[in-house]
């Protein structure tokens, strides 16, 4: 018997003073909802709801969007990492350098797979770890560094690749965020020994729940990883059930893909490249109407873009005086924003022990101060974006709404 599902219930979208929210996808999801709802019925019929066929599926269509000769589905972005530095070679007490200012798993990621996490400032002019900040990270105990892709840009990959080689470490990448993002025609992700990307519900590219993706060209850091998601057992798991029998090669953990997920995202896989451009779209708007604004101290398209690489905007972040006081001001006109981030890694309650001190990283820690991201996401209409831009401009020039 053939399976059914229903069509999501549509909501009546309300006018100019329904507010606008950081994020929403249900219009996107509905539009598309035909396509979504033929994968799922596929994964419904063949009864295989985990690890299935759909996930290798959507594994295909992944290496053939990015050119990765291996992509790994797992469950979460953060389990992405965990494998990755595992695969790569992490060894117990080995120091792994990050940047100060990014999503607290990259930090917690390293710990988890057994590794030190070292922190290090980031560019004078962008978002990513600084390679001269590397360079004087470095200690005999460094075994890797990992490079945060943050926002719409790249990494100074070349910066960090050149210090990598001087001091003989692994490369790996936190390309959770970079969907899309390309140096001289290489997808982020495979800049180094391999790369991740998250597909949680706010990402370019979205679940309706978690899950994530390890992306490598070296077959035996995909071969491992693929023993990892699913307990350590060799030979064919996926798409095989149960696999008990397989021998257990390593200690593993259960970081498979739903096929649920797969079929979701292999549905909006194909209009990945259209959200791409409307994001960027929405994301000139902004610069447009915010650029030179007094208050406003950088929209993220005036800062500078390494020749060959490409932006992808997945949080439109401006750095603002009186972040705090803007964000409040515009919650009360019912505008979503969020501070990324609040607290530099260094110094969040968690690496207390690791000993660092406010002023250590001034980069990082100013952009946490000053750093706010407004609503953006291929749903957003041009006109919302100008009430957002309105309501800045209303607090800065002092007048009243």
């Amino acid at each position: 018997m053939k399976s059914t599902l229903a069509s999501p219930a549509s909501t009546e979208r309300s006018g100019e003073n329904s507010g606008v929210p950081f994020f929403d996808q249900s219009e996107a999801f509905r539009r598309i909802w035909p396509e979504i709802r033929g994968h799922c019925s596929r994964v419904l019929d063949d009864g295989k709801f985990s690890h299935g066929s759909m996930v290798a599926e959507f594994e295909r269509a992944l290496e053939r969007y990015t050119g990765a000769r291996h992509a790994v589905g797992v469950n979460s972005g953060t389990d992405a990492l965990v494998l990755l530095l595992r695969a790569a070679g992490l060894r117990p007490g080995d120091e792994v350098i990050v940047p100060a200012h990014t999503f607290v798993a990259t930090a917690t990621a390293v710990v988890h797979a057994g590794g030190v996490p070292v922190f290090a400032d980031i560019e004078e002019h962008g978002y990513g770890i600084d390679p001269d900040a590397v360079a004087a990270a470095v200690t005999d105990r460094t075994r890797m560094v990992m490079p945060v892709h943050l926002f719409d840009r790249l990494a100074d990959m070349a910066g960090v690749r050149r210090v990598a080689d001087a001091h003989g470490l692994t490369v790996v990448e936190d390309s959770a965020e970079a969907i899309g993002m390309r140096s001289g025609g290489t997808h982020a992700g495979l800049l180094g020994t391999g790369g991740v990307l998250s597909f949680f519900p706010a990402k370019t590219l979205g679940a309706v729940g978690d899950a994530g993706a390890l992306l490598t060209d070296d077959d035996a850091v995909a071969e491992t990883a693929r023993m990892l998601r699913h307990h350590g057992r060799s030979g064919r798991t996926l798409a095989a059930f149960p696999g008990i029998s397989n021998p257990t090669v390593v200690t593993g953990g259960n970081s498979k893909m739903d096929d649920l997920q797969a079929a979701v995202l292999l549905a909006k896989l194909a209009h990945l490249d259209a959200d791409i451009e409307r994001r960027a779209v929405l994301s000139r708007r902004y610069d447009d109407r915010l650029r030179g604004l007094p208050g406003v101290r950088a929209v993220p398209g005036d800062l500078p873009v390494r020749p060959g690489e490409n932006r992808v905007v997945y949080v439109h972040l401006v750095q603002v005086d009186d972040r705090d006081g803007l964000a409040a001001r515009l919650a009360a006109a019912g505008i979503g924003t969020e501070v990324y981030y609040p607290r530099p890694l260094h110094l969040q309650p968690c690496f207390a022990h690791l000993g660092y001190r406010p002023g250590d990283l001034p980069r990082a820690e100013e952009l946490c101060r000053t750093a706010l991201a407004l609503p953006l996401y291929p749903d957003l209409a041009e006109e919302a974006v100008d009430r957002v831009c309105d309501e800045i401009e209303r607090h800065y020039s002092g007048r009243s709404r």
